[in-house]
């Protein structure tokens, strides 16, 4: 059965992270950044935070399965989550992005759509920060038991999100940062993160600290192929699984490929409608060709340069400097 299940998936990029969770090599312990990147828990240690419904401890597997020629890393199982904090190299721009892995809120993609980007961000004068954020069922899912998405009865991931920014904008000074110019940017279901603390109008958990007595929205936003904003049996446009947007939503960036066989664009079409009725300055960008889970690793497709279009969008919005 398990070498069934792990051919499955060899076969299609939708399950590339359950093959890294579940048919990959097992790295010793928790997952760790690079040497020398400082991981920082989000939370207190006596904080009461929620538990996802977890049997085991945090585990890294590498899958075999290739994107872009390379293999996937996932995470599953985050009971404690953290950030982890690349700092700009060479002229430091003052911006910041937080970077949400996708995984259907199940996993991680922590190198595909987490590390990698800090590769690109750093180098363009960003702090970047690798949000760890509590998984399974963190956010909306896909429940295999009821063929069904369900909503946890805690938004834990919404929870890390908003902590996180709090925390950044906290310590902005010590960090060489802009408070002011702190954004985020996710994929898949790290891209309906994106959206959900884009968007969302009060703070989900009780403040815990002197961090929370600052804001936690962003000041940019990019979703990528974002999911859990729009369902088949939606016959219009409307917002699902998330907060309307309003005045104090940032601009936003939308990238997706028409071809996406995981999130159906209309995810993207449906948030890109909800922001201009909110009159929220954004820019959506559709590919023919793409698919899902492409992130920063190149391609033939027009879509894999989307981070060039993602600086000077960062430059129009007067986050960075024009290169």
């Amino acid at each position: 059965m398990a070498r069934n299940r792990c051919a499955l998936a060899a076969n299609s990029i939708k399950l590339s992270l359950i093959l890294a969770l579940t048919c990959g090599t097992a790295q010793a312990g928790p997952w760790q950044p690079a040497p020398g990147v400082n991981q920082v828990p989000l939370w207190p240690a006596n904080a009461a935070i929620a538990r996802p419904p977890v049997t085991g401890e945090e585990t890294a597997k590498t899958g075999t399965n290739l994107i872009g020629g390379k293999t996937i890393t996932g995470i599953d199982n985050v009971t404690r989550p953290t950030f982890s904090l690349y700092p700009a190299r060479g002229r430091n721009t003052g911006a910041t992005v937080v970077v949400f892995p996708g995984g259907g809120y199940k996993g991680l993609a922590i190198d595909l759509e987490g590390t990698e980007v800090c590769d690109w961000a750093t180098a363009r004068g960003m702090t970047c920060v690798v949000l760890k954020y509590r998984v399974p069922d963190g956010g909306p899912h896909y429940d295999e038991k009821c063929n069904c998405q369900k909503v946890p009865p805690v938004p834990m991931a919404l929870q890390d999100a908003q902590r996180t920014i709090s925390l950044l904008r906290s310590q902005a000074k010590s960090l060489h940062i802009d408070p002011h110019k702190i954004g985020v940017l996710g994929f898949s279901a790290g891209g309906h993160l994106v959206v959900d603390v884009s968007t969302h109008r009060v703070r989900a958990y009780k403040p815990v600290d002197a961090a929370d007595r600052e804001d936690f929205r962003p000041d940019f936003a990019i979703p990528l192929y974002p999911g859990h904003l729009w369902s088949e049996h939606n016959r219009d446009f409307t917002l699902e699984h998330a907060t309307p947007p309003d005045a104090r939503t940032p601009p936003t960036l939308i990238i997706q490929a028409q071809d996406d066989p995981v999130d159906d664009v209309r995810n993207s079409v449906t948030y890109f409608l909800a922001l201009k009725v909110a009159k929220v300055p954004a820019d959506l960008h559709i590919y023919a060709h793409g698919g899902h889970a492409f992130g920063l690793r190149p391609t033939d497709n027009p879509i894999t340069h989307w981070p060039a279009l993602a600086e000077q969008w960062l430059h129009t919005i007067g986050m960075v400097p024009q290169t």
